[in-house]
């Protein structure tokens, strides 16, 4: 059985991002780097189907866009026990859109067959939850999100998919298939010594617009960020004077008229 893992390397959760001239994305030069957590557990179950489904012929491949930095998550996923990943680098992969992505990943996992494709629910940058779905519509896979159980049958596979309020869905899905994955369907492991030094071992393969036969036309983003931007501060205390009778009054007239939460 072959597994693909989608990956993203994302900024770290605690890094301290600084908008770029043009107020339309970070300035990436200064931004630190960590794996997606979504993607974490995406990897994770990966890596749990391969250990625990019988039979010895079995393979994890990791795949993930992104400049020559996110080599980082790529060797971390192989030292955590994927056997070998696709990294799709490009000057023209820069500033894709959900679309985009799921273009360029479809060429590259399209000759590789897979029985299984594991994403991540959404990435911590966007957090837009499109690209595992649109991926699989160009692939023509059923598919299905939220996940957080898995369990493989003979040509299928069980899953139970969160819904809301505390419900939950079980479905079956013949294979090949997608699934993107939730945060908390597992524990992660960490990477031991023998796996770091397994990974250097590990084949990456890099692969080019050209080398997925594809062009700039095929890929042109279909949404853009126009402007993001950090939310003013506008909060200020105010002190009611008076009779505590006179206070409840005036505070309850401004959560009314003003908050608008009465």
């Amino acid at each position: 059985m072959k597994i693909v893992v989608c990956l993203k390397q994302v900024p770290a959760r605690d890094a301290v991002l600084r908008l770029n001239s043009a107020g339309t994305w970070i300035q990436e030069s200064e931004a630190r780097y960590e794996m997606n957590e979504p993607d974490i557990y995406a990897l994770e179950e990966a890596l749990r189907l391969k250990e625990t489904i019988p039979g010895s012929a079995h393979e994890v491949v990791v795949c993930t866009l992104g400049p020559e930095r996110a080599q980082q998550a790529i060797k971390e996923a192989l030292a955590k026990g994927a056997d070998r990943a696709l990294h799709l680098i490009d000057a023209a992969f820069e500033a894709l859109d959900a679309h985009g992505i799921a273009r360029v990943m479809s060429a590259a996992l399209s000759p590789e067959k897979p029985d299984l494709i594991l994403t991540g629910l959404q990435s911590d940058d966007f957090g837009f939850a499109q690209t595992g779905v649109i991926l699989a519509e160009i692939l023509g896979l059923p598919h299905s999100t939220i996940i957080m159980e898995i369990r493989i049958k003979d040509g299928a596979v069980e899953v139970k998919r969160e819904l809301e309020s505390g419900w939950f869905q079980r479905m079956e899905l013949p294979l090949p298939a997608l699934l993107t994955i939730q945060s908390g369907i597992n524990k992660p492991r960490y990477a031991t010594l023998k796996g770091i030094m397994a990974s250097k071992n590990k084949p990456i393969r890099k692969l080019t617009l050209v080398d997925l036969g594809l062009s700039i036309g095929d890929i042109a983003p279909k949404q853009k960020i126009v402007k993001i931007y950090v939310p003013a501060k506008q909060a200020k205390a105010e002190f009611l004077e008076g009779s505590p009778k006179e206070i409840a009054a005036h505070l309850a007239d401004k959560l009314k008229n003003e908050a608008r939460v009465l």
